[in-house]
């Protein structure tokens, strides 16, 4: 039955993605907004519910390794593995992409993260200060879409959409991809959950991994949809904001629900590794490298070296 579950919960995840990018992407056309800011914002908090969801109900169950394992884990499959498959499948083309700024923000919360897992556990004050730093980066979101609107009040379109899709049909496929995302992530997760408990598997390493992956597979979802789309800022925006959304959002609300105890394995190795997968993302969203197959395959390949580590 937990195979079973996690193959539905697999379909649903593609499903939704598919839907949650129509819908995004389609609502930039309309709104005159860059697909980029879109990305960053309504795509990344909907990819990043199932992260929500699984930190809060792990606290909860009194199980806070999963919850720091679950987005530590998942902010390195992004980058590793979420822009990897996309890209060994089509590749990136980044050219056109406008994601430095954004990848500056992810950078300063990863390092602003980093610093407090230091001081941790983690408990409320914590949480302000990251959901702090969120509001900064969004307010300064705002301003630039603000700006964007002014200056481009013309007919600029976003590649790929659909100018006759209703607000209904609009509507439609981002509620399907929202809800429809958490949905089959639950489904999976918990498949997987089941599977690797019965096997003995610690609540630490089951986040990092299984949990880290079955939540970073909306972010996969959506990115390759993206990318077959030819939609490369969406695909990299999603990336970057769901980082962001991930450290940020999801550990500062979490925290309100009890303390996360930072594990000495996190502060060795785990953010290590997973602030220099952020740093492999520089050049493709501060110099606008594209991401070729080859590239995809390497990034894959280190993403399967890390969790080979992990478990072994």
């Amino acid at each position: 039955m937990d195979i079973l579950a996690a193959l539905l919960g697999l379909i649903i995840l593609v499903l939704a993605g598919d839907a949650l990018v129509r819908g995004a992407v389609n609502l930039a056309l309309r709104l005159g907004i860059p697909a980029l800011i879109v990305s960053l914002t309504i795509v990344s908090f909907g990819t990043s519910a199932p992260e929500l969801f699984i930190s809060i109900g792990a606290i909860l169950d009194g199980a806070p390794g999963i919850a720091m394992g679950n987005v530590v884990g998942s902010n390195t499959a992004n980058v590793l593995l979420v822009l990897g498959i996309p890209a060994l499948i089509s590749g990136i083309d980044t050219r056109n992409c406008e994601t430095g700024r954004s990848y500056v923000f992810m950078m300063v919360g990863t390092l602003w993260f980093i610093g407090m897992c230091f001081f941790g556990p983690l408990i409320w004050v914590h949480g302000l200060l990251l959901l702090g730093l969120l509001a900064v980066i969004l307010l300064d979101q705002g301003r630039q879409t603000r700006a964007h609107m002014r200056a481009c009040a013309d007919d600029e379109e976003v590649e790929g959409a659909d100018p006759s899709m209703s607000w209904g049909r609009i509507a439609m496929f981002l509620a399907l991809g929202l809800v429809g995302l958490p949905v089959g992530a639950e489904l999976l997760v918990n498949s997987a959950v089941n599977i690797a408990t019965a096997m003995g598997v610690s609540e630490t390493v089951i986040g990092l991994t299984l949990v880290a992956l079955g939540t970073s597979l909306p972010e996969l979802a959506t990115t390759v949809m993206a990318a077959l789309r030819r939609h490369a800022e969406v695909a990299l925006g999603n990336v970057i904001g769901s980082n962001l959304f991930n450290l940020l959002a999801i550990i500062g609300a979490s925290t309100f629900f009890g303390e996360i105890p930072v594990d000495q394995s996190f502060l060795r190795f785990d953010l290590w590794v997973m602030l220099a997968a952020s740093v492999v993302l520089a050049p493709f969203a501060l110099m606008k490298v594209n991401v070729t197959r080859v590239m995809g395959a390497g990034l894959t390949a280190l993403y399967l070296g890390y969790v080979a580590i992990v478990l072994f």
